[in-house]
């Protein structure tokens, strides 16, 4: 039977029950995360129970970028940001040579210092994990000297610890921050890679979106996309480390071609796998040492020993003292060695 309001009895109780319903998920999901566990992925989910932001939310137009600093992944980055028309920029005084010229040719426009970037409306910093938190601290005091406050997207490869110290840097400017990773290789017209997001304003960064650089939404909370990154990078540092030191052990015990005979089935696959991206491996190897140790922090944050992963960042350490670890990426692309010759030079040069 139809009431004054047009809604029947039973369908007011439907209406009551989601309303209860709702403040159940509501409360279960603030519990949880005040006890920092990630709550279950049905109680994450977007439903028609309302949407978790205020509709009096305004939406950050994004159209001016600063990077920092724009080495092979920020200039690739930045190239795609330009593809859908934005401005990118950077600040370059003082960098190294490459730097700016790989800057120059991706159409990255140098600013001069910090303190004119923060005019830009999104800040991205793209760097080696090591510098991350000292830049986070740099930029905090540049936006308080200018009274200006971009929103600050860390996409560095961090420990979920480290991008909260980020956070409590960026804030205590009075500026908020967005927590990413880039899962995969720098993006060209032929390579695609992703950037995961997390934080209250994570939603913001999927204007950034282009065919070739996607934008996922992991979470509303700081350290969720900087934690997938690490346990994803467990297999593509620390299981390489070790198979990259069979691969040198191989060639110096003069067995490398009875190994790869032994190998079959899955074997087979993780040989083959090391064996085609090794070569990348020497140039990069001096960056990824803070990155492992991040690793190690965030496996240590969860009550795992960090121990295997600091043992892989003493093999990067070692493979960056060789010449092969002195080259750059671009030395490395125009040589173009094989995985094999690669690990015959490194079994020849590397000292642990």
């Amino acid at each position: 039977r139809t009431g004054r309001c047009g809604y029947s009895r039973a369908g007011s109780a439907c209406v009551a029950a989601s309303a209860a319903w709702a403040t159940t998920v509501t409360t279960l999901n603030t519990t949880l995360n005040k006890c920092f566990i990630a709550p279950p992925y049905w109680l994450r989910l977007e439903s028609n129970l309302g949407p978790k932001r205020k509709n009096s939310e305004k939406p950050l137009k994004i159209k001016y970028i600063g990077i920092m600093s724009p080495g092979s992944m920020g200039h690739a980055i930045a190239r795609q940001l330009q593809s859908i028309g934005m401005r990118t920029v950077s600040a370059l005084h003082g960098r190294s040579t490459r730097t700016q010229a790989l800057a120059q040719e991706s159409g990255i426009t140098d600013v001069g210092n910090l303190n004119k970037l923060t005019e830009c409306d999104v800040i991205l910093s793209v760097m080696n994990p090591g510098s991350a938190l000292a830049f986070a601290g740099e930029f905090a005091q540049a936006m308080k000297a200018t009274a200006r406050t971009p929103l600050f997207v860390d996409c560095n490869a961090i420990a979920p610890d480290t991008m909260h110290a980020v956070r409590e840097a960026i804030e205590s400017a009075g500026a908020q921050c967005v927590d990413a990773a880039v899962m995969g290789p720098p993006p060209t017209a032929s390579v695609a890679s992703r950037l995961f997001v997390s934080g209250p304003l994570a939603h913001q960064l999927t204007q950034l979106a282009t065919p070739q650089f996607s934008v996922t939404v992991v979470s509303e909370r700081i350290g969720d996309a900087s934690a997938v990154k690490m346990l994803d990078a467990v297999m593509s540092k620390g299981v390489s480390a070790l198979m990259f030191e069979m691969l040198i052990a191989a060639q110096r015990l003069g067995v490398a071609d009875a190994l790869y005979k032994q190998c079959e089935g899955p074997r087979k696959y993780f040989h083959d796998w090391i064996v085609r991206t090794l070569p990348i491996m020497p140039p990069k190897s001096y960056r990824w040492v803070p990155e492992v140790d991040e690793i190690a922090r965030t496996l240590e944050s969860a009550g795992l020993s960090g121990d295997m992963m600091r043992a892989s960042a003493k093999v990067y350490a070692a493979v960056a003292q060789t010449p092969l670890g002195q080259e750059t990426s671009e030395q490395r692309e125009a040589l173009n060695r094989s995985g094999e010759e690669v690990a015959r030079l490194l079994a020849a040069t590397l000292r642990m």
